[in-house]
């Protein structure tokens, strides 16, 4: 049972991780305007927006001056959660 635990745990980790980096490349790429029409753009998109548009909705607050903080606090809410995700069930 404890080899299972810690496979979903490590396979958890994973996912956070490949995630933020899809955050990470789709923040960046919003500073030189891409293609939209590309389709690793359009994928990374779909990736990200849903859960920037539920951000946005929930705290407005996060966009000064015309620059969106919300992939920041997503990035920072997925490090917690791993974080606090491996160290409660691994120790």
């Amino acid at each position: 049972m404890n080899a299972l635990i810690y496979s979903i745990v490590q396979l958890i980790h994973t996912v956070i991780n490949l995630y933020i980096w899809i955050v990470i490349i789709a923040a960046l790429l919003s500073f030189v305007r891409p293609d939209p029409r590309n389709p690793i753009v359009q994928i990374l998109y779909r990736l990200t927006e849903p859960v920037y548009d539920v951000l946005r909705r929930k705290m407005p607050f996060l966009i000064v001056g015309g620059i969106d903080l919300s992939p920041i606090v997503i990035i920072l809410g997925l490090q917690f959660i791993d974080t606090f995700m491996m160290r409660a069930f691994l120790g």
